[in-house]
Parts: structure tokens; sequence; C-alpha cells
């Protein structure tokens, strides 16, 4: 008996040794697909950051966090000195007198929908080909800080006429400078969201604004983000020409 008992336990130590020995050679070849996997996209996205296109799409969205850093500060400096957004005193202690989180959200964002214009564009099929040269976007930007400044600066006897002259002005932008339909729709849908998300950050108390009409925000800023939308986009889609197609369009 105590041979059988010995055998028998020496036959479930194989066993196991022998399950083990599978386990781990499964387990070691799974991590060598894992690891040549990992090791050919990592190879795949070095190679398109060292391409051309990689690096164009770098530059433009430098360029584009930048202009969006720069409009965050000037815009938001105007509207802290109106009283028209409320901080919060303990984060009012950076440049230009803003959160620090301001410029580096708005320039995420101005990269984004400054890539997203002209990569619509080239989805749908219908490349926007309406004023596109440098002196019009310079015409817009100039536009849309002047819109955002008169939303600051005129008074009127309620928010309600000053809401429907901005978006008036807005849609000018909008007829002036684009066209489009993709620029239309993606303004309207750039606009429904950050107003979404502006009215969150106000109801947890991020920051406030001062005389709110519609939903804790005023009511006019809907039109500031449709045309931030619109000049933003008109920078992206000016920035993706290629030196092909400006000396097509000149």
């Amino acid at each position: 008996m105590p041979r059988l008992e010995e055998h028998c336990w020496s036959c479930s130590c194989t066993r196991r040794d022998k399950n083990n020995k599978k386990i781990s050679i499964w387990l070691t070849r799974r991590a060598g697909e894992a690891m040549s996997s990992l090791n050919s996209l990592i190879g795949l996205a070095y190679s398109t950051l060292v391409s051309s296109q990689g690096r164009n799409l770098i530059q433009r969205s430098l360029v584009l966090f930048t202009v969006g850093v720069f409009l965050a500060l000037v815009l938001n400096l105007l509207q802290i000195q109106r009283n028209v957004t409320l901080f919060p005193e303990e984060v009012i202690a950076t440049i230009f007198s803003s959160a620090w989180w301001v410029p580096p959200c708005c320039g995420t964002a101005a990269a984004v929908v400054g890539l997203l214009y002209p990569c619509i564009d080239s989805r749908i099929g219908e490349p926007h080909k309406f004023k596109r040269e440098w002196a019009s976007v310079m015409r817009c930007i100039a536009v849309f800080v002047g819109i955002n400044h008169a939303s600051a600066k005129l008074d009127f006897a309620n928010n309600v006429q000053l809401s429907l002259t901005l978006a008036a002005l807005s849609l000018g932008l909008w007829w002036t400078f684009d066209r489009s339909r993709s620029g239309l729709g993606l303004g309207i849908t750039i606009a429904f969201l950050a107003t979404l998300i502006t009215q969150f950050l106000v109801y947890n108390g991020v920051y406030q604004y001062t005389s709110p009409d519609f939903l804790y925000i005023r009511s006019w800023l809907p039109c500031i983000f449709f045309s931030g939308g619109v000049t933003v986009g008109n920078i992206g889609r000016q920035l993706a020409m290629g030196p092909t197609e400006k000396s097509h369009t000149d």
C-alpha cells in the first residue's frame, strides 16, 4: 500500500509538472506574440511620425494649439475685465489673470477642431475652395475677436437682443468666410458640445457667469463657440493646403 500511494503521488506530480510546462509554454508564446504586435505598432507609429505627412500633422497641431492658447488668453482677459466670467480667487494667479487650465484646454480644442475641418472636407469629397488665402483668414480672426469684444462691451436692454445680434454676426462670419455645409454643420456641433461642457463646469462651481439667463450661462455663448469653431476651422484648412494646391488656387 505505501508503494501504491507513492506511485500515485509521483504520477499526479508528473501530470502537474506537464500541465505547468504546457501553461508556461502557452504564456511564453502569447507574450512573444504580444511583444511582436507591440513592436510592429511602435514601428508603424514611428514611421508615421517620421514621414512627411506625420511631420506636417504635428506642425499643424502645434500651430493650432498656439493660436488657441493665444486667443484664449486675450479673449478670456476681456471677459474677466468686464466681469462677464468670474473665477475663484485662488485660481486667478497666472498669466493674464486667467485660470491655469483655460489656455491648454482651449489650445487642445483648437488643435482638434482645426485638424477636423480639413479631414471632414476630404471625407465627404467637398474640398473647401472659398476664399482660400491667408488675408481672408486674418480678416476672419479679426471679425471673431470683434464678436467676442461685442459680447462684453455692447449694452442692450436685455440679453435676448444681444444674443440675436451676436447670432446674426456669427452667421455673417460663416457666410463671409466659409459658406460650406460642412463648416456650418461642424460649427453648430461644436457650439452645442462646448455649451454643454461649459454648463457642466459652471454647474460644478468651476467658474460662473454674471447674470446667467440660459441654464447657468449667458444665452449668447453658443454664438461665440460657433464663430470660434468656424474661425479655427478656416485656419486649419489653410494650414492643410499643400504647395500644389496653393499654386493652383493662385
